[in-house]
């Protein structure tokens, strides 16, 4: 036999008490599908092949399995729900061929660990059993498939809750959902099944009775947080903290500073290198990528951005898809749209927002611009209010601003043009037409001063005030 493992996934409920027109498995926890965590879980312990039982929301499910892991994975279709048995029936024809053993899976049960599937197969094998089925422990264990052993401690079967008696439903072992079961003698025991059970269904934990009783089953306990599901949205918060939190603690023992883990949401994607420290309240969505030493301040929400060593990510800064450069500074209030790409110890201040501009070492725009569809140079200087007009209503342009230039404050660039090399652009200036290199662009107005006119302005703006004080209150009383 084989000493490979397949994997089915069972994800073809619609989940009513979801209350969605989303997939149950689809909706997301740290990030990812239900769904997306438990094939990752079954690809990590080694799953040669795995198919997915799908059915409520097809063509969504299926259109995400694709977009996430091609053709690694295939599914079966349940076109009618006819309980777990006839679920994994369905998905038989996709591992016509495999004669090793089978790992059955539940789709909303994200927070099983690639571990805890290893190690059941494991025990499968050290039993020489032809089906291992995995345990778990609650005071209350409501609504679950009791296990049933014998006098000397074996497994005979499982008992649905809806179908055991009193005493049964004071087991508090129960069934996980998550079985490892030999290919030919799960398809011998699901062509077996009936529907002779209290909700008419074909029931996959007959199985394990069949198995008990032509040579024993065996089982393993496991953590009953690991196997927890997901039935409706106040579940799904309440897993979604727990693999917050296992997540964070799991950068700590990488050697991640996480000041607090309780506040610090890290998607399942994110990577984050040694020295890193991650302060209270950040967000890391998506692919982003934290260098080793860099520092992500309080409030600052990445999403699918690569921040590079010792970086500095200040409170409250705003990214997605862009790359901050190797020792760069980022905020505070800053907002780097896609596309936006910062060279080493670059700055970008409070209340600066990027859109697909890079900017080369050294460059600076501390405060109060807008930087969109620009290629900025290596210490370059760009002013507070320095805005990139770069969309004419119909096309946007590109601003150029080659290296070691200086833009002035409040001054407007409208594209496309390029400022030349070392050129300086005068404060509040306006610029049309491109810069030569080492030129000066200024396009003020000429200044008057007007001596003493200062008083007179005054009083003519304290006349017109009280002129209009006065109609105001004839107004009131011809009214009232």
């Amino acid at each position: 036999m084989s000493q490979s493992f397949a994997a089915v996934i069972l994800a073809a409920g619609q989940g009513t008490r979801m209350k969605s027109a989303l997939p149950k498995v689809l909706h997301e926890i740290a990030g990812l599908p239900m769904l997306a965590h438990v094939v990752r879980a079954a690809q990590r312990a080694g799953a040669s092949r795995i198919v997915v039982v799908v059915g409520h929301g097809r063509e969504l499910v299926e259109k995400d399995l694709a977009s996430r892991f091609g053709g690694s994975v295939t599914t079966a279709l349940q076109a009618e729900q006819k309980g777990t048995g006839h679920a994994t029936r369905c998905a038989m024809e996709g591992l016509a061929g495999h004669d090793g053993e089978i790992v059955i899976l539940a789709g909303d049960v994200p927070l099983l660990e690639s571990e805890a599937i290893a190690a059941l197969v494991k025990s499968k094998r050290d039993a020489a059993k032809s089906l291992a089925v995995l345990t778990a422990r609650l005071p209350d264990a409501t609504g679950y498939g009791r296990m049933l052993r014998d006098a000397s401690g074996s497994v005979v079967g499982i008992r649905e809750h809806k179908d055991a008696s009193e005493a049964e439903r004071a087991i508090t072992e129960w069934n996980t959902g998550v079985y490892c079961v030999d290919a030919p003698f799960l398809r011998e025991s699901l062509a077996k099944l009936d529907t002779k059970n209290a909700q008419g269904e074909l029931y996959l934990t007959d199985v394990v009775a069949m198995a008990a009783s032509t040579g024993g089953a065996a089982s393993l306990e496991w953590s009953a947080q690991s196997v927890a599901g997901v039935n409706d949205r106040a579940q799904l918060a309440d897993l979604e903290r727990t693999m917050r939190l296992r997540l964070a603690n799991g950068l700590a023992k990488s050697g991640v500073t996480v000041r607090d883990p309780s506040t610090t949401y890290v998607g399942a994607e994110v990577e984050v290198a040694v020295d890193a420290i991650l302060e209270p309240n950040v967000h890391l969505r998506g692919k982003t990528k934290i260098g080793a030493g860099a520092r992500i301040d309080t409030g600052a929400v990445l999403e699918d951005v690569i921040v590079h060593a010792s970086a500095n990510v200040k409170p409250y800064t705003v990214a997605q898809k862009s790359v901050i450069g190797e020792a760069a500074q980022v905020g505070p209030f800053s907002h780097l749209r896609p596309d936006s790409v910062l060279g080493p110890d670059v700055h970008i201040g409070n209340f600066v927002e990027t859109k697909k501009t890079t900017l080369g070492r050294g460059s600076k725009a501390n405060h109060l611009a807008y930087l969109g569809d620009g290629v900025i140079g290596e210490k370059v200087n760009v002013g507070a209010g320095t805005i990139f007009c770069n969309y004419d209503g119909f096309q946007k342009h590109t601003t150029t601003l080659e290296d070691g230039c200086f833009i002035g404050s409040d001054s407007q660039l409208v594209a496309p043009l390029t400022i030349g090399k070392n050129a300086y652009v005068g404060t509040g200036t306006t610029v049309t037409r491109s810069v030569p290199e080492d030129a000066l662009a200024i396009s003020r107005v000429k200044q008057e001063n007007k001596l003493g006119y200062a008083s007179r302005l005054r009083e003519r703006m304290k006349a017109l005030a009280e002129a209009a004080k006065r109609e105001k209150a004839e107004a009131a009383a011809k009214n009232g």
